[in-house]
């Protein structure tokens, strides 16, 4: 099976200036930055930092790993 996973980033201005970036089909994932270029980066991190598995994780035995590229 081959196919696209299509998210949304949603921009928000902060009070203190700040660009709030989250995504909403991903609960948490979430950042900000200086400018919304800086926060789009930096919510493309948390995104992937969030859907990398982690080591050592309970019951590894029964997952199977999925891969995706993520362009942005």
């Amino acid at each position: 099976m081959t196919g696209e996973l299509h998210l949304t980033v949603v921009y928000e201005e902060s009070d203190d200036g700040w660009v709030v970036a989250s995504v909403p089909q991903v609960p948490g994932a979430m950042s900000q930055g200086r400018t919304r270029a800086e926060a789009r980066e930096n919510v493309v991190d948390a995104l992937a930092l969030m859907l990398s598995p982690e080591t050592g994780d309970v019951g590894a035995e029964d997952r199977e790993p999925l891969h995706f590229t993520l362009v942005a």
